[in-house]
């Protein structure tokens, strides 16, 4: 059996892993009908191909086959073509994402059922072996000793160390946030998609929300339209279920920081990139509004544009304000100084989100509350940048219309507005 573990690239450590027991060529790449799809920008559409080759004492050893505009390296040198040893780090591009080879001995237990590996990680959590017997029994708590206080699962077994409690099959290993409509939980899944374990979040609706209607209908309404959506930058969905009167919704586990926290603890980014998580949101929101009926997301900002550690790419959380377009007017949902004003009238567009990214941009590059650049300019309050030195005039330009207080004087498609933002670069 063959696995491919993609590797945070400071740390080394393990992200997401695929299996591979009965193939001979894994092809890896951009495009979705790879084995192993990597939405990175450094990665071409079919970037890798692996193949297994005959040898003469049947060890069916492994080569690559680089097709990748940007290159291939193994172990740190450059190849278009290479014998792949066991253990080898592959980097797709320099500075792109780093995939480990390995070849694994499958094991047969004695009741038949082979054993599978993955790896897992939040943060700290080690790499941890899991096989099938192990699943079987993960209602039980680990006590093996020599574990760090950091780890989640047990470097012995595979255990979750600390389990806090049980819903239905998951397993929750930690509080991750609580809020006025529900509690998140990181989660572990021991049987998994296709028997694959893994980590997950588990968000749970409050008791008291239950009661109101509104709640309710937001929260069913994220589970819905995560479960209709397939995007990169979209988490996925998993399991939506009522257990003992309570909501719950299963959903992918994004590894890393929102834009929010990101700025407030490292201070304000430069401008390309701040530009390039922009086009990012572009190209998803352009998904969204390019649906049947077009979608609106209505709640557009840093805290919930997430960048994924080891890709440093964007991914849009919370569905729930999600808006068909030509549904009748509704409540106003938005975050104060990133709501357009017909989103405040109740009226959104398309073009309201697109008009939350020009404060967003504001506060990537300044990590100042825009209200502090919104002021009265003629009849109408606009975002007043001239003065912030990081703020080019063409990228001013770009924020000025695409907060125009009109929609129709607004960039009208997310495609128009990224195209303007690259042209800023």
């Amino acid at each position: 059996m063959v696995s491919l573990t993609l590797l945070e690239p400071q740390q080394k450590t393990p992200l997401q892993q695929w299996s591979f027991e009965n193939s001979s060529i894994i092809r890896i790449g951009r495009a979705a009908d790879n084995h192993v799809v990597l939405t990175d920008s450094l990665v071409s559409r079919h970037h890798l191909e692996l193949r297994q080759v005959d040898s003469a004492d049947n060890s069916g050893g492994w080569r690559l086959v680089s097709q990748g505009t940007n290159g291939t390296f193994l172990n740190g040198v450059l190849v278009i073509q290479s014998s792949l040893p066991d253990n080898s780090l592959l980097q797709l591009a320099q500075g792109g994402p780093i995939l480990q080879f390995q070849i694994q001995e499958v094991t047969v237990l004695e009741t038949g059922v082979r054993s599978q590996q993955m790896q897992a990680t939040e943060e700290n959590a080690v790499a941890t072996v899991y096989s099938a017997q192990a699943r079987a029994n993960s209602s039980s708590i680990c006590t093996h000793e020599g574990n760090s206080p950091n780890n989640l699962f047990c470097i012995h077994c595979g255990q979750p160390l600390s389990v806090q409690q049980k819903i239905r099959h998951y397993q929750v290993l930690q509080t991750l946030g609580q809020g006025g409509m529900g509690t998140t939980y990181l989660a572990w899944d021991a049987a998994g998609l296709a028997g694959t374990p893994q980590l997950l979040v588990l968000k749970q609706m409050n008791a008291d929300m239950v009661k109101i209607a509104k709640a309710q209908e937001l929260f069913e309404r994220e589970a819905y339209t995560l479960k209709s959506l397939n995007h990169p930058g979209i988490p996925k969905y998993y399991d939506f279920f009522v257990e003992d009167g309570k909501k719950y919704l299963a959903m992918e586990l994004i590894h890393g920081q929102d834009l929010e926290k990101r700025i407030f603890t490292n201070g304000p980014v430069t401008p390309s990139q701040a530009i390039a998580w922009m086009i990012q949101t572009c190209d998803i929101l352009d998904y969204l509004h390019s649906q049947e009926p077009p979608l609106i997301h209505r709640d557009i900002k840093p805290a919930n544009l997430m960048v994924r550690s080891y890709l440093n790419r964007i991914v849009l959380l919370d569905f729930g304000a999600v808006k068909e377009i030509g549904t009748a007017p509704g409540t106003r949902i938005g975050a104060e100084g990133y709501c357009a004003p017909e989103q405040e009238r109740g009226q959104p567009l398309t073009q309201s989100d697109l008009y939350a990214i020009g404060p967003t941009l504001i506060f990537l590059l300044t990590s100042e509350n825009p209200f502090k650049y919104y002021r009265q300019k003629g009849r109408n309050f606009r975002f007043d940048v001239a003065k912030v030195p990081t703020i080019s005039s063409q990228l001013r330009n770009v924020i000025d219309r695409v907060t125009e207080p009109l929609p129709r004087e607004r960039y009208q498609t997310a495609k128009e507005l990224a195209a303007a933002l690259a042209a800023c670069q």
